[in-house]
């Protein structure tokens, strides 16, 4: 796909998902370089300049989405020409895509040796990592069974319990704010990501803070399903996360309520690490304040991601 109209799937939420926006990300960039006609070295850096603040402008929230288009572009400022430059994006975008793929793969092997047999699980929206951990420990044979809520506004949760059903594992539907009514009979919590701060505080879906402070009263374990590509770089100079919001129409036609009554829809909210007991990602299962370290790893010494600028 073209890179407006990434972008504009990404902000219509036809794209969604922090991996998934991350990876069609990185196919965008890839596509506006083989397209690019001409010789013109100068020309071709400023269409990916241009394509760049496109896509990171669908998103802020979501880290994963600078962080894959940081990762495309590595090295690009060393082309001589063209040819070399496209081959940069492509290798680049192709290596992240892999590399995405593979992290969610792990997370699975990880996180489900965490997981015994006939316990009980509650996730929140539809993150495909936590997903993949409770998919692995069922293909292991465990008996799993899972509470997913709603989600509203978006209700991603209806996609969570299709998607598990599908490989026959046992789902309720819960509305969110059924989780504390809920937690008495949850063994652990999974959640994915959208962004681990360096002080390794979670940004996710709305309500995740709530249902987790939920675990923490009931002593419920609480895990965070994250690729290290969702680790944010920002954050270590004190760049404060966006949360972002949306229209109030995807809540309640305004038309509905007396006039002046106003609307919030945030999109995420913010989980402090004290409420996590782990982080579970491609590089194995580490405590919430190993973030930093994560981040120094992976982006303070030469790897997959470009090194964060202004």
């Amino acid at each position: 796909m073209k890179v407006n109209e990434v972008a504009r799937s990404i902000k219509n939420m036809e794209i969604r998902g922090a991996g998934l926006i991350a990876r069609s990300a990185a196919e965008a960039l890839k596509h506006s370089a083989k397209e690019f006609q001409g010789e013109d070295l100068t020309a071709l850096m400023r269409k990916l300049e241009e394509s760049k603040d496109i896509l990171v402008g669908s998103r802020p929230t979501a880290i994963s989405l600078w962080n894959a288009v940081q990762a495309t572009l590595r090295g690009s400022q060393e082309a001589t020409d063209v040819e070399e430059l496209r081959n940069i994006v492509v290798f680049n975008a192709d290596r992240f895509v892999k590399r995405s793929s593979e992290a969610v793969q792990l997370i699975g092997k990880f996180g489900a040796k965490r997981l015994k047999d006939d316990m009980k699980i509650l996730t929140h929206c539809n993150s495909k990592a936590a997903l993949s951990v409770i998919k692995n420990a069922h293909s292991r044979g465990m008996n799993i069974e899972v509470y997913a809520t709603e989600s509203r506004p978006w209700r991603q949760g209806i996609l969570t319990v299709k998607e598990l059903s599908d490989v026959g594992i046992p789902c309720t539907l819960i509305i969110d704010s059924a989780v504390r009514w809920a937690m008495k009979d949850v063994d652990a919590v999974f959640v994915g990501a959208d962004t681990i701060c360096s002080n390794g505080a979670l940004i996710n879906k709305i309500g995740t803070s709530q249902i987790a402070m939920a675990a923490s009263d009931s002593r419920v374990p609480f895990m965070v399903c994250a690729e290290t590509y969702k680790f944010s770089p920002r954050t270590l100079s004190g760049e404060m996360v966006e949360i972002e919001e949306r229209d109030a129409s995807e809540v309640i036609d305004a038309k509905l309520l007396p006039p002046g009554v106003k609307i919030r829809n945030p999109v995420f909210d913010a989980t402090p690490p004290e409420y996590i007991d782990s982080l579970i990602t491609e590089l194995g299962v580490i405590s919430p304040y190993a973030a930093y370290e994560v981040i120094v790893r992976e982006f303070g010494q030469a790897s997959i991601f470009e090194e964060m600028g202004d």
